[in-house]
C-alpha cells in the first residue's frame, strides 16, 4: 500500500524576484563577518546588497577593489554593503585577503571590510532572482538598493562580462534619499547640484495655483503645467 508520506518530495528551486515598493525578501546566511539576519539587522540604514559570479574572477575583483575603496563614503551616507556568490565562505576569506595586495586603477591595497555571503545551496541566489540565463551555478551582477524600513527601492542586473557603473551606485544612494527627504522627482542624467522636479499637479485647480506659484520666481523653470524644475537647495 502506498504511504503519501514515503514519497520523494522537490522543492521548487525557481528564482523569484523581488519588487520595488515591496520588503525585501528575508533570509539568514552565514558571511564572512558572522550570521546575518536581511534586513532586519539593518534597519535604520540603507543596505546595498550585491552579487557577483564567483570568487578569484578579473572582473569581480575589480568591483571588489571598488567597492572596499568606497565603503566609508557609502557608511558616510548611512549605508552598508553587503556582498554575495555562490561560494564558500572560506573562498571568499582567501579572496578578500588576497585583495588587500592588489593596486589597480590607483586603489592601494584595499581592505573588504563589509561580510560577503557564503551561498553554495544558491537559497539567496534563487529568492533574489540572481540566477538568470547566463548560469544555473553563477549569479549575475546584481544591485540591490534596501531602505532603512526594509523596502526595496530600486534594482540593477548586470551580466558577467560588464563591470557595474560604481558612480551610478552612488548617484542612486544620494538620489533616493534626497527624493524622499525632499518629496522630488530626477529628471534624467541628475546628479547633485543640479535641477529637481516638483511633483506635479493633480486637479485644474491646482494646475492654476502651481502657475502663479512659480510665475516670476528664479528658483523655478516651468516647461509646462506638469513640468516644474526648481534649482537644487
Amino acid at each position: 500500500m502506498d504511504n503519501k508520506n514515503d514519497m520523494n518530495v522537490q522543492v521548487d528551486s525557481t528564482p523569484t524576484f523581488p519588487l520595488i515598493g515591496r520588503p525585501a525578501p528575508k533570509f539568514t546566511a552565514n558571511t564572512t563577518h558572522g550570521e546575518i539576519n536581511f534586513p532586519d539587522d539593518y534597519k535604520g540604514k540603507w543596505v546595498i546588497l550585491f552579487s557577483h559570479p564567483a570568487d578569484f574572477t578579473p572582473v569581480c575583483t575589480t568591483e571588489f577593489m571598488t567597492f572596499a575603496s568606497m565603503h566609508e563614503e557609502f557608511r558616510a551616507l548611512n549605508t552598508e554593503l553587503v556582498g554575495l556568490s555562490i561560494d564558500s565562505v572560506h573562498a571568499h576569506l582567501g579572496w578578500v585577503t588576497a585583495i588587500k595586495n592588489y593596486s589597480w586603477n590607483g586603489i592601494e591595497n584595499p581592505e573588504v571590510k563589509f561580510p560577503v555571503i557564503d551561498d553554495v545551496k544558491m537559497e539567496v541566489a534563487n529568492k533574489y532572482g540572481m540566477l538568470q540565463g547566463e548560469s544555473d551555478t553563477a549569479a549575475v551582477r546584481a544591485v540591490f538598493f534596501v531602505d532603512p524600513d526594509g523596502m526595496m527601492r530600486t534594482i540593477l542586473y548586470y551580466p558577467a562580462s560588464l563591470g557595474r557603473n560604481f558612480n551610478e551606485i552612488k548617484r542612486i544612494i544620494i538620489g533616493l534619499q534626497k527624493s524622499d527627504a525632499e518629496g522630488v522627482a530626477l529628471p534624467a542624467n541628475w546628479h547633485p547640484g543640479k535641477d529637481v522636479i516638483v511633483p506635479p499637479p493633480s486637479t485644474t485647480d491646482d494646475i492654476k495655483k502651481r502657475v502663479e506659484e512659480v510665475k516670476g520666481k528664479e528658483e523655478y523653470n516651468q516647461l509646462d503645467w506638469y513640468l516644474t524644475f526648481k534649482k537644487d537647495q
